[in-house]
């Protein structure tokens, strides 16, 4: 068990691996001095960053570097990561240095001093993004603010120091669509909000393009909440009494001796209904995957190899599945090893 583990999660940030490792070893040592390691995930890369990761682990024996068998995608690659550290006081952030990692002493101090098991970052400003990625992102926490029966802080990233007893907690959620800033609200215990503002990205592009951003705000609502469930019964009862009113008037319309004009509104009347209907399926279907997707129980992430850091440490993965690269092993099977040829 280590003093502090430092969980990073990366997707093709070759160009940012220098300046974080020097920026996030720096401030451990000031820190916690030399009684910290640095967790890099590599989440199927596509450039350079698995390679420059190996040459972080050879040169710094704090690092270790984590590769994963593919893409797993940004918040399971996070789980990784947090199943495999050792650390004491747990620190997660971004590779794009968006969150600077100088931060790490104050939250130490603010976690010591208001005895908390969480504290989370809560964006002040966000320099370098779009008028839209803003505008949407406020949107968003707080409709699932209002939708979940969660109480998930407004503005909170993933960016957070959290005690070993609180990550304890949260291994102890297995589920397969995670959104790691809500279920860590899940969890409760004492939780902090430590205000910054966030910097531009130090490099590269973003890796959280709008159709992900769906994605991801899709995965939060139906993750934490039953409300669109809700919503789709509420539309079914307002049709409801829609069409009660409208086989009233189609009544009165007879009895009275009046010509009723009908195809232009029938139609739109069927469309409607059609798309609402359309509308409540999907969202039943949602809720249908996730339980499938649950109910088969694969393990959350696969390893592929791991460079640095105490191996034997790790070799037990709660949520995931260590496949050792080795090829020296007589067996093709049982253990994840590559067998020879």
């Amino acid at each position: 068990m280590t003093a502090l583990s430092i969980v990073v999660p990366c997707f093709n940030e070759e160009a940012c691996l220098p300046e974080l490792h020097q920026r996030l070893s720096a401030a451990a040592r000031i820190a916690v001095g030399d009684d910290h390691e640095i967790v890099l995930i590599n989440d199927g890369s596509r450039d350079g960053s698995w390679a420059a990761m190996e040459q972080l682990a050879a040169s710094d024996p704090h690092v270790v570097a984590i590769n994963l068998s593919r893409n797993h995608g940004h918040q399971l690659a996070l789980t990784a990561g947090l199943d495999l550290c050792c650390g004491d006081a747990i620190l997660i952030i971004d590779a794009d240095l968006q969150d600077p990692p100088e931060l790490l002493s104050p939250m130490l101090k603010t976690m010591r001093e208001q005895d908390a098991d969480v504290v989370y970052g809560v964006r002040k400003s966000r320099a370098g993004e779009t008028a839209f990625k803003r505008a949407t992102a406020h949107g968003f926490y707080r409709l699932l603010s209002r939708a979940t029966e969660v109480d998930i802080p407004l503005d909170a990233g993933d960016f957070r120091l959290m005690s070993r007893r609180a990550l304890d907690a949260l291994l102890a959620m297995p589920e397969q669509a995670r959104f790691i800033r809500g279920m860590v609200a899940w969890i409760g215990f004492r939780q902090v909000p430590f205000a910054y503002d966030r910097q531009e990205r130090f490099a590269g592009e973003t890796k959280y393009p709008l159709s992900k951003m769906v994605r991801f705000a899709l995965d939060a609502l139906t993750g934490f909440s039953s409300a669109p469930l809700k919503l789709a019964s509420h539309a079914g009862l307002v049709l409801s009494f829609g069409s009660v009113l409208l086989v009233l008037y189609i009544a009165y319309a007879w009895m009275s001796g009046q010509s009723i004009q009908g195809w232009t509104s029938l139609m739109l009347i069927v469309v409607v209904l059609g798309a609402i209907q359309m509308f409540v399926l999907a969202l039943m279907g949602e809720y249908i995957g996730r339980l499938y997707n649950e109910a088969k129980q694969r393990p959350l992430y696969i390893v592929q190899e791991i460079a640095g850091g105490d191996r034997i440490a790790r070799s037990d993965a709660r949520l995931g599945y260590l496949a050792e690269a080795t090829a020296n092993s007589d067996r093709p099977g049982g253990k994840g090893r590559r067998p020879t040829a």
